[in-house]
């Protein structure tokens, strides 16, 4: 029996660490103004990375030039509600949903990856800048969030890491190979893994040990690393991805097509080589 209430007991502090809000609690030992300086640092930072992105790579540039391309070679004129229609079936169906990815495992766990990194942003910046006093009291729904978010992403990141990254599922490279291009999704699951771990932690009243005061520093330098990182990683593929899927579906609405010609009518004949094992060989 006191077995039992011991694991009870247990349970209910466990349970408790995602009702409370870490930041509230860090703003014992770290003013609030500093958390709040960091977080606009970092967006700061996005910003900066993405318009040296921009220049360096030019991509903003080409979507024009292709705009202008395929208004040109376009076979009809939409009207402003055809083009509205498009750009928010697109909206609610390529990006918000990641349909491009079809039916399956990667697309699943990207978008555990996705809204979870949406509500563990959305959820930090709430909660630091409108309730990281000490005596904030903190609606549940935003400590909660936060850690759900955090859990979402880190679920979706080590599935995407471990078992659907095209270099580790199709050529037989191994899971720790670690290339620049790598740098946003490991910091990404890095700071939210190490934003748990601190939680938990400090919600365990350790005295001043070492251990929740590590796991702050490597949270606070792995949102160092993907904030910063935006010029080398992936992080603006973020803001381009939505424009390049909306540009795409106009051009098809429009017969453009982005210069492409349209799909053959011959049916698809690929042999029977390829019902031998499911494509995956990019």
């Amino acid at each position: 029996m006191n077995r039992l209430l011991k694991f009870f007991k247990q349970l209910v502090r466990r349970v408790s660490l995602f009702t409370v809000n870490p930041f509230s609690i860090l703003s014992e030992s770290i003013p609030t103004i500093s958390m709040q300086a960091f977080v606009i640092f970092m967006g700061l930072l996005v910003v900066l990375g993405t318009l040296l992105d921009i220049i360096h790579k030019k991509n903003v540039k080409y979507f024009f030039e292709n705009a202008k391309k395929a208004k040109k070679s376009a076979k009809k004129t939409l009207s402003t509600g055809k083009k509205t229609s498009v750009i928010f079936k697109t909206i609610l169906s390529d990006i918000a949903t990641t349909s491009e990815l079809g039916a399956g495992k990667r697309r699943v766990a990207h978008l555990l990856g996705m809204y979870g990194t949406i509500l563990f942003w959305i959820a930090s910046v709430i909660m630091i800048f409108c309730y990281s006093e000490p005596s904030s009291n903190t609606p549940l729904v935003w400590p909660i969030t936060w850690h759900a978010g955090a859990i979402m992403t880190v679920l979706g990141g080590f599935w995407f890491w471990f078992f659907l990254r095209v270099d580790v599922y199709s050529e037989a490279q191994p899971w720790y190979r670690i290339i620049k291009a790598d740098l946003f999704v490991l910091a990404l699951i890095a700071s939210s893994l190490f934003g748990l771990i601190w939680s938990f932690l400090q919600s365990l009243d350790l005295n001043n040990r070492w251990d929740d005061k590590l796991f702050l520093i490597l949270f606070i330098v792995s949102n160092l690393v993907l904030f910063g990182g935006v010029y080398w990683s992936k992080f603006a593929h973020m803001f381009y991805k939505p424009g390049a899927a909306i540009q795409k579906n106009l051009a098809e609405a429009d017969g453009s097509r982005d210069n492409l010609p349209p799909p053959a009518d011959a049916p698809e004949q690929y042999g029977l080589g390829i019902k031998r094992e499911a494509p995956k060989h990019y």
